[in-house]
């Protein structure tokens, strides 16, 4: 256990001296249960390996602050790996990835469903409709969360209200929603 402790403190001091040799030693040692971390917050293999690359660009122009009387190298560079997987994910271009992401996984089965035609719109099927029945804020919510793919949390950021407000809202839209279809449905 001392030798163990010995050889962290060595290598700590050739990653704060800059030395390019510990900072390869660093990504082989720990790139791999990093890129998992991250892989796990941002669910895409491409996006999570330029985390990774920023993840580690962070740890290398920050390796002074970290403080080893405050827990183990690795456990700091999992929460900077973790967190800066979280900042990528709120960020706008993290977001149009994601939407572009779940675009292009599901045109395949929605073009299927509707016989093959890309030319769907939400007036076709009736969607647009049913929005009308909503109040203004209601329908904001709901056309945020369903067709921009946002979550609650950046719904509320985005409109400038509480995440509490979005969630009712999104609620009683549903709500009023699943009435109608009920009522078209029993022919009312």
């Amino acid at each position: 256990m001392e030798a163990e402790k010995h050889n962290e403190t060595e290598f700590l001091v050739m990653l704060r001296n800059r030395l390019p040799a510990a900072y390869e030693k660093l990504y082989d040692m720990y790139s791999g249960s990093l890129n998992g971390v991250i892989y796990s917050v941002v669910g895409d293999g491409e996006t999570a390996r330029d985390v990774l690359q920023d993840t580690f660009i962070k740890i290398w122009e920050n390796i002074r602050l970290y403080d080893e009387k405050k827990g183990r190298l690795f456990t700091w560079m999992l929460n900077i790996a973790r967190n800066n997987a979280i900042d990528h994910l709120r960020s706008g271009s993290a977001k149009i990835r994601r939407n572009q992401v779940a675009s292009d996984t599901l045109k395949p089965h929605v073009q299927e469903k509707i016989g093959g035609s890309s030319s769907m719109n939400v007036d076709t099927i009736g969607v647009r409709e049913m929005l009308d029945l909503l109040s203004p804020e209601q329908r904001t919510v709901i056309e945020k969360a369903y067709f921009e793919g946002l979550t609650r949390e950046n719904i509320a950021e985005e409109l400038g209200i509480p995440v509490g407000t979005v969630k009712t809202q999104l609620r009683a839209a549903l709500i009023r929603l699943r009435e109608y279809t009920k009522e078209n449905a029993s022919g009312h």
